[in-house]
């Protein structure tokens, strides 16, 4: 049995970006220890809490520093935080191997800018690393089938307490 187990979550958020016509922005991730194939290498907008930080301050700021996005209003948020963990070998080479897992408050903002907005090539006025190498609007639904198997209870959840809001 790995020691992993007995690491904390690191704790994070999550943005569930929905366009206008109620699709949500996905971005395909550039790299990392957790992507493994290209086609579970989608998924949401998310990233670490600074300490001390508001979870919702850290929500805007991450958004911002991995789409440039900034025009946006809050929709919802889920109440409960939503954990997954890592699989084993992948928890060794993640955050460098200080974390099970993520801990996760998850966000629901409608997008109130244009497209042009959105730079993933030169986020967070090209002042961050890249995080994805593409990004689309998808139905919502689709998204669990996009995103790194581990990650899909969390996303079904995520899914299932912001459909209200993909109706655009």
């Amino acid at each position: 049995m790995s020691k992993h187990h007995d690491l904390p979550y690191r704790p994070c958020v999550g943005l569930c970006v929905f366009s206008g016509a109620g699709k949500v922005f996905l971005g395909r991730r550039i790299g990392g220890p957790e992507h493994v194939d290209a086609t579970h290498s989608w998924q949401l907008p998310q990233g670490g809490i600074d300490k001390g930080e508001d979870p919702f301050d850290a929500a805007l700021r991450e958004l911002y520093e991995e789409t440039s996005i900034r025009s946006v209003t809050k929709l919802g948020e889920i109440e409960d935080w939503l954990s997954y963990d890592l699989p084993g070998r992948i928890a060794g080479e993640a955050w460098k191997g200080k974390y099970r897992g993520q801990t996760q408050k998850w966000f629901a903002l409608r997008f109130t800018g244009l497209d042009g907005e959105i730079n993933i090539s030169k986020p967070g006025g090209g002042h961050h690393k890249p995080e994805f190498m593409d990004w689309r609007w998808e139905n919502l639904d689709a998204v669990t089938d996009l995103v790194i198997p581990f990650k899909r209870d969390v996303y079904g959840e995520v899914v299932r307490h912001f459909r209200r809001f993909a109706e655009g």
